[in-house]
């Protein structure tokens, strides 16, 4: 096992609530510099199913996002996912997130007349608030008309858990995906023909299997892999984790409308804390950590309907861009073909309905 730099304590800041804080290291570019490899399979086709533009953390804007992806993996397109950023500084709360799908569409337009090799943003998700119940309707059509054709869903994040938080912004209702409002919101998403992400922790996939029973229409996107915790008191329960995960995917599966996105363990909620190495992981060191993690959800749900995500630069901080794919070849090595256009770049461009 690599060395340790001395990092603060996070176990040991707590909110108001008694919860345990983790927050979202940024990325070390010089810490990251640290360690190169080749490219695996560079020709393989790559829709990067997730990834922010922001201006929090030193930022990350199009000339960061165009670094990465061109760091030697054949990046065809990608995802936004709404990142709180350029909200609507006027008009009512509850249409000011339009602005970000406005300013994204923007970035998106810029680098297509940049006749780049690259589709930006080719499906934009944006956020609305579901508690609004029925009366969010005109806030998507608003979205739809501010994506100029990218507009393909909503993140409203749903993600909580009783003894651990890393969102102090606002306290999350453990069951909010139960609401009442919450799900008359999402079937006005469904009636829209959108897409709905969930971002939830693996303590609260059962809730995420029932709403998704009650919108068979309504493709729901699990993401982060349903986010198996590693940290706080969950560091010390690894197997009993795990065991919950898997058998919560497993009855998630069942469910034909739910797809999944293979990433973000990046996170320092899961628990690998590879940015506290005094050198970057190996894409070899990630595979080996990260492989039960992948090939579980690949094998339950199929390749038709998992797709792998980058989540930068979230995970920036914890790989570089190059290193991260890596990774998730080198876990996916013995697929067919196949298998292997469904999970790099066939599911996102289907559920996402991308125009490549």
């Amino acid at each position: 096992m690599q060395s340790k730099i001395n990092v603060l304590n996070l176990n040991e800041e707590r909110d108001p609530h008694g919860r345990l804080i983790f927050r979202r290291p940024p990325p070390n570019k010089g810490w990251l510099e640290l360690h190169t490899e080749p490219v695996i399979e560079p020709n393989l086709a790559i829709v990067d199913s997730h990834h922010h533009i922001w201006d929090q953390d030193g930022g990350y804007m199009l000339e960061d996002l165009l670094d990465d992806t061109s760091s030697g993996h054949r990046i065809i397109a990608t995802v936004f996912m709404q990142s709180h950023w350029c909200y609507r500084k006027e008009g009512p709360e509850a249409m000011q997130p339009v602005g970000e799908v406005e300013r994204v569409a923007i970035v998106a337009k810029a680098a297509e007349r940049s006749n780049l090799p690259i589709k930006v943003c080719a499906g934009i998700v944006g956020f609305a608030d579901m508690e609004l119940g029925d009366e969010v309707a005109p806030i998507l059509e608003a979205l739809i008309e501010a994506g100029n054709g990218r507009f393909r869903g909503i993140r409203h994040a749903t993600v909580s858990d009783n003894r651990i938080t890393n969102n102090l912004a606002r306290v999350l209702p453990f069951d909010m995906l139960q609401n009442s409002k919450f799900q008359r919101g999402l079937a006005q998403l469904q009636a829209a023909g959108l897409n709905f992400d969930a971002w939830i922790y693996h303590t609260q996939i059962p809730q995420l299997i029932k709403v998704a029973r009650t919108f068979p229409r309504l493709p729901f996107i699990l993401n982060h892999i349903g986010a198996p915790l590693g940290v706080g008191p969950y560091a010390a329960m690894r197997k009993e984790v795990f065991k919950d995960w898997c058998a919560s995917l497993k009855e998630l599966a069942t469910c034909p409308n739910v797809y999944i996105k293979l990433g973000g363990l990046g996170m320092v909620v899961f628990g690998f804390n590879f940015h506290e190495h005094l050198k970057p992981p190996s894409s070899q060191i990630l595979a080996d950590e990260w492989r039960p993690y992948l090939e579980i959800p690949i094998e339950l749900f199929g390749s038709k309907r998992c797709m792998f995500e980058s989540n930068f630069p979230v995970d920036k901080a914890s790989s570089s861009y190059l290193t991260l794919w890596n990774a998730f070849k080198r876990i996916t090595q013995g697929a067919s073909d196949t298998d292997k256009f469904w999970l790099y770049s066939g599911t996102a461009t289907s559920t996402y309905k991308l125009s490549l």
